[in-house]
């Protein structure tokens, strides 16, 4: 497996992944919330490639999960009382992390997860910081498996998507 940057080649594999997730989510457990149609989308992975700070992992050239790391935090994290006071473009902040539903459970969160944590110490960030809805378990261990510490709980104004509660992670690298 390799994690690269993505390219305008990718897009519509990519919307193709956010889709098949979508729908296994939908007839699954949604630890996300995430709804198709809604988000992640094509757009999604459009502005990542754009700004060049999407990432995918392939495996025999496929793409089998990505990660944006960017600097844009959503606007209630301004209320949190973060661990590190810096600006942010010396913080990564962790977008649209996603696995292919034929790859969950293989290590690929993880990898990228790890990919995120050795890319901000190389390019001298002082932290990484996300948010997780609050009923994501499993991707709330794998968080705090990498040694990020719950901040505090907000609302990011998607309570018509029926996602009231959100959990703010941060780690200091």
């Amino acid at each position: 497996m390799i994690i690269e940057k993505g390219t305008a080649a990718d897009i519509n594999e990519l919307e193709q992944l956010y889709n098949d997730l979508n729908d296994f989510l939908a007839s699954d457990i949604n630890h996300p919330g995430w709804i198709k149609g809604v988000y992640p989308v094509r757009e999604n992975a459009e502005k990542g490639v754009k700004e060049g700070n999407l990432y995918v992992a392939r495996c025999d050239g496929q793409i089998i999960g990505s990660i944006i790391l960017n600097h844009h935090p959503e606007e209630a994290y301004k209320i949190a009382p973060w661990g590190i006071d810096s600006d942010y473009s010396k913080i990564f902040v962790i977008h649209t992390l996603v696995v292919h539903p034929d790859f969950l459970k293989a290590g690929i969160g993880k990898k990228l997860i790890s990919f995120a944590c050795e890319s901000g110490k190389e390019q001298g960030m002082t932290a990484i910081r996300l948010d997780v809805y609050v009923n994501n378990i499993p991707a709330i261990k794998l968080y705090e498996k990498f040694g990020f510490k719950h901040v505090a709980t907000v609302d990011l104004g998607l309570g018509e998507y029926g996602l009231h509660k959100f959990q703010l992670y941060e780690k200091i690298l």
